[in-house]
């Protein structure tokens, strides 16, 4: 039986104090949504974003992420229950189950879902998430009787005994799928907020007979965003998780502290990260590569053996070969780097490949951009790039050729050439003493005047 997911990602997010919608804020390189999504990346059914404040940016980056997600607009933000309702017509005849998410609380682990599922499979037709909170505060409440869950109440319309309730709601909840549509549908309005509360398919489904239960998870996966501060703390939560699963998995982190990943940073055992180190979104490290302190990695590829930084920048597009090199203020744009090759100091290489066992001297530049297009250099095996060369694109240097130093490129070079490309050295003897003496008596005559 296939389980269906809403995911609810119309709100404003007017604490932000942003202009963007809250949802589209990020975590580790990803947006609020795209973590909430990948909660349930386990179900089997079909994927349905609600969409409302900033509409088009939303369903432009739901889309980017993945295409097939099908996306409805709530025109009015009239409550939970009325955004699930805007689902019913995608999910109309679907069958199976259907979970509700929430776009702004993106830490819910899979586990968690899981166990929400076996409790529908033992008998419950409507589970709850539920949480127990160390400061319940504005909360709604969830009033249970065993393991039936009698009711929820939002804190507005709380008494103070049920104020007194620790056990918290999530807003999550799964049922079948013409169950939650039937009673979403069926809500009304009629509380201190005037709005269409999912919370009271409770009261309805009880009334009808079903099961409703309470699954509970730790309060930490309940996380919602609703503050910067909020954003903040969840990013600190995802690192200090991220940190704590690359050591675990046989990763060295000297200074785990400052190492910061990307929702997707995929780091292989015995790789080893210096101090300051920052993974944006695609970055792979096999096993064994060092990554050295004060290097910025992102949508990139580096291979076994191999050593980056310190500070180097590998941008999208970078492939960095078995035990090949980058170093310190180097800086590669899709680009590879073969085997066993060395890029040690000063250079960009963009829009290139460098053959297996080449050596690229200090300040090189692969001129790839003329304004309008770019273009691509090539490089082949066991060739010596003298410092400070100008390879202007495109240009190929064939196998084991070289450049001389301070050359610009803008021919290609055959396997096994030499290219020379500056001017002639000219030196005029005793010619820089002789317009030092006429500069400075200049200048004491124009003092003088």
């Amino acid at each position: 039986m296939a389980t269906h997911l809403i995911l609810l990602a119309a709100g404003e997010g007017s604490r932000m104090l942003s202009d963007r919608p809250k949802v589209l804020h990020e975590i580790a390189g990803a947006p609020l949504f795209a973590h909430a999504l990948a909660s349930a990346d386990g179900l089997d059914g079909r994927r349905i974003v609600v969409v409302g404040h900033g509409a088009d940016e939303v369903t432009e980056a739901v889309h980017a992420h993945d295409p097939e997600i099908e996306v409805v607009t709530q025109t009015e933000q009239l409550g939970t229950a009325h955004a699930v309702s805007m689902a019913a017509d995608a999910l109309t005849g679907a069958g199976g189950d259907t979970l509700m998410l929430f776009g702004d609380t993106p830490f819910i682990r899979a586990e968690t879902l899981e166990a929400m599922q076996a409790a529908r499979a033992a008998g419950a037709d409507i589970v709850f998430l539920g949480f127990t909170a160390a400061d319940p505060g504005r909360y709604g409440r969830m009033v249970t009787e065993g393991d039936a869950l009698v009711k929820i109440v939002e804190w507005k319309d709380a008494t103070d005994d049920e104020r007194a309730i620790t056990l918290c709601n999530s807003g999550v909840v799964l049922a079948g799928t013409e169950t939650l549509l039937r009673l979403a549908g069926a809500v009304g309005n009629d509380n201190a907020a005037g709005e269409h509360y999912l919370t009271d398919v409770v009261a309805l489904g009880r009334a009808e007979g079903l099961r409703v239960t309470v699954e509970t998870c730790p309060e930490a996966e309940t996380l919602g965003i609703n503050t910067r501060a909020d954003l903040a703390a969840a990013e600190a939560v995802f690192q200090d998780a991220a940190r704590a699963a690359a050591l675990d998995n046989g990763v060295t982190l000297q200074a785990p502290g400052t190492v910061f990943f990307a929702f997707d940073t995929h780091v292989g055992r015995d790789a080893i990260i210096e101090p300051n180190v920052v993974f944006g979104p695609g970055v792979t490290v096999e096993s064994g590569a060092l990554i050295r302190a004060f290097s910025h990695l992102e949508g990139c590829h580096v291979s076994t053996g191999a050593v980056v930084g310190p500070y180097a920048r590998l941008r999208p597009g970078a492939e960095v070969s078995n035990n090949a090199k980058v170093g310190n203020f180097v800086e590669v744009k899709n680009a590879e780097i073969g085997e066993g090759a060395k890029v040690n100091h000063l250079s960009y290489i963009g829009d290139a490949s460098v053959g297996d066992g080449s050596n690229i001297g200090a300040g090189t530049v692969t001129c790839n951009y003329d304004g309008v297009f770019k273009h691509r250099t090539e490089i082949g095996a066991d060739v010596f790039i003298g410092s400070n060369t100008m390879l202007v694109a495109p240009v190929r240097i064939g196998d084991g050729a070289m450049t001389a130093t301070g050359s610009v490129i803008t021919q290609n070079v055959g396997a096994g050439d030499m290219a020379v490309a500056r001017a002639r050295q000219e030196t005029k003897p005793g010619f820089a003493t002789r317009f030092v003496t006429k500069l400075r008596s200049a200048k004491a005559a124009q003092k003088k005047g």
